[in-house]
């Protein structure tokens, strides 16, 4: 798959709330994940395995969830990113508007790395 491929697809399948199974199709086994900063999540994720707990953990953290805005995604080279607006309560917090960009870098059809920023 190219580089606009794969950014289609995962944008396809994650409006259509179908993100872990994104996940699993396309990411690399050696995935590396990159947070603004060290949280309540970790600031740098390596590997499918360490990817899912991550997602565990934020699931863990989501008191209700309301819905995604996920833009187009806007490709250049080996790389692409999308903002994606999400509405969503914290356990223990107020409901709110969470947004991000992402981007995204692949190699040989799969998502090798991904990075947020927000």
């Amino acid at each position: 798959m190219t580089t606009k491929e794969i950014a289609d697809k995962l944008v396809d399948m994650c409006r259509k709330g179908k993100v872990e199974e994104a996940k699993e199709q396309l990411f690399a086994e050696d995935i590396i994940s990159i947070e603004p900063v060290e949280g309540l999540l970790p600031k740098e994720t390596k590997g499918m395995d360490a990817i899912r707990k991550k997602a565990e953990l934020f699931i863990s953290m989501v008191e209700n969830f309301y819905g995604d805005i996920i833009s187009e995604p806007i490709v250049a080279g080996d790389y692409f990113s999308v903002t994606w607006q999400s509405d969503i309560q914290m356990k223990g917090e107020a409901r709110k508007i969470n947004t991000e960009l992402c981007v995204y870098k692949t190699n040989d059809g799969k998502i090798t790395s991904e990075q947020f920023f927000y």
